[in-house]
């Protein structure tokens, strides 16, 4: 994890180690809304039992389209970070 000074220092980044509760907030605000457009399309079956169905479906494929692109969104960050972190070991490893 990071320390306090991390903050105010340049030397370490920081983002790494906080992208993981980005992620679950995003994981968390996804099925959110999922759920939000699934009861909203159970809803309108009422009144309209097709434009409530697609609703209930478009609210599942939605919040596994959103699950699976905040994963992938995580995970590049955390990629660029990595690359980072080898080509520092490559210049210091040229440096001997």
């Amino acid at each position: 994890m990071f320390e306090w000074q991390d903050l105010f220092q340049w030397d370490r980044f920081i983002t790494p180690a906080i992208i993981k509760i980005f992620y679950w907030l995003a994981i968390g605000l996804t099925l959110l809304w999922g759920l939000s457009s699934i009861l909203s399309g159970l809803a309108m079956m009422v009144l309209n039992p097709f434009a409530g169905f697609i609703l209930v479906i478009v609210g599942l494929v939605g919040a596994f389209a959103g699950i699976i692109f905040a994963r992938i969104l995580a995970e590049f960050v955390l990629i660029v970070f990595r690359i980072n972190d080898h080509l520092g070991a490559i210049r210091d490893r040229g440096h001997m």
